[in-house]
């Protein structure tokens, strides 16, 4: 899938916008309902990184722009060891990109799929590291409400890293979220609580439910509730209710005591906190500085030899994919001249009025240009500081709702 290769590395302009043209694409190695992903290394730096490209049209036709735009705003405000991180935002009159952490260890949920074991001290580091992801996403008021194996991605090294934030929300003080969103089987029983009969809301303790739901299924190869997409509602709070979760006998205890707390249905009785966690007899001996600083060495270590990934998805980009990433230069320039000799536009004006409105509220972001403006690598922005165009405070609960299969059409802007 790559370009041209040059041994002389292109100079460009710092003051430029960084661009499609900026980088190299090496090959194609994911797909979700957001978009695509793929290897790209930056010309002019050469370090290698994940670009996530989303397709302007698709998202307004299925009403998903909000939920990347929310996602662009939480992002250029973190910086964290354990979250994928992001460095770069722009578009094209195609497609939105957001350039990321490349980790090349494969998913959580990849590993399972290849009958990984994973063992009782790998897991432990797990939680731990994210427990300390949680954390700081705590203190910038974000409730991730997606984390399970699929959005948690490992180094070459094997330490995790949590991704997707295209569902998280920011509240604000004790305000609770309303809306439900997740996946059902990592959704904690509040989150359902709320679709029935409106209840409280929720908040960060359902990060921690789905914590506990992820531990487990990494012990165990299953979950500790048979949970799956189609199983409707009411079912599912009738089975949180009454049935009880079945601990391994081969687990030591303190490692089931850690999970019982993280899976208890209540709320306000549930580990969900790091200094919860600190406080748990299993985990006394954790030095967290080093695990903050990535010195402890994981218990499972991605094969460095291949690539963790399905290969279908490089097949699928080069043999079905109508407009091909690596064509988008030629088929752009293409386009352009067919639209300049035109004068009527071969969109309906609907469809053209919501692609220009995001192309004008499209957050554009560049980490390394922010770094150098500040004159330090440290944190980006305060908890109450400005992210990009929006404070996090001001981004609403609600809009995402991707487990139900008739979401109504949302509007094309935010």
């Amino acid at each position: 899938m790559g370009g041209n290769h040059s041994h002389r590395p292109p100079v460009f302009d710092e003051n430029e916008e960084v661009n499609f043209d900026h980088f190299q694409i090496l090959r194609a190695i994911g797909k979700g309902s957001f978009g695509k992903v793929c290897i790209v290394q930056k010309r002019d730096t050469k370090k290698m990184y994940a670009m996530k490209y989303m397709n302007k049209q698709q998202c307004i036709e299925r009403g998903e722009v909000h939920n990347v735009f929310r996602e662009l705003q939480i992002m250029q405000g973190l910086e964290h060891p354990f979250l994928v991180n992001l460095w770069y935002s722009f578009q094209d009159e195609e497609d939105m990109f957001m350039v990321v952490d490349l980790l090349l260890g494969g998913d959580l949920r990849y590993h399972l799929q290849q009958s990984v074991h994973f063992s009782e001290g790998a897991v432990k580091l797990y939680i731990c590291e994210l427990a300390l992801a949680l954390e700081y996403l705590q203190n910038y008021r974000i409730i991730h409400r997606d984390i399970k194996p699929d959005n948690i991605l490992l180094d070459e090294h094997g330490h995790v890293h949590i991704t997707d934030f295209n569902i998280a929300t920011v509240i604000k003080g004790a305000e609770k979220a309303s809306s439900m969103a997740g996946t059902k089987p990592y959704m904690a029983p509040e989150v359902f609580q709320v679709y029935l009969d409106g209840g409280p809301g929720y908040s960060y303790p359902v990060d921690w439910w789905s914590l506990g739901v992820t531990a487990y299924e990494l012990l165990r190869g299953w979950r500790p509730f048979d949970i799956h997409s189609a199983t409707p509602i009411d079912e599912i709070l009738h089975m949180l209710k009454v049935e009880r979760v079945h601990y391994s006998s081969t687990w030591c205890k303190g490692m089931v005591a850690l999970l019982k707390k993280l899976l208890t249905k209540d709320p306000e009785s549930r580990l969900s906190s790091l200094r919860d966690l600190q406080n748990s007899p299993y985990l006394a001996d954790v030095n967290w500085d080093a695990v903050l600083e990535k010195a402890l060495m994981p218990g499972f270590v991605p094969n460095k030899g291949r690539l963790n990934c399905d290969p279908t998805f490089e097949l699928e980009e080069m043999i079905l994919e109508s407009r091909p990433l690596h064509k988008k230069k030629k088929r752009l320039a293409k386009q352009r001249s067919k639209d300049s000799a035109k004068d009527n536009c071969p969109l309906n004006g609907h469809l053209q009025q919501c692609l220009e409105t995001v192309r004008k509220e499209f957050i554009i972001f560049n980490r390394e240009k922010l770094r150098r403006q500040q004159g330090q690598g440290g944190q980006l922005v305060d908890t109450d500081g400005c992210m990009g165009s929006q404070a996090p405070g001001k981004l609403q609960d609600g809009w995402n709702n991707h487990i139900l299969a008739h979401a109504r059409p949302r509007s094309c802007s935010s």
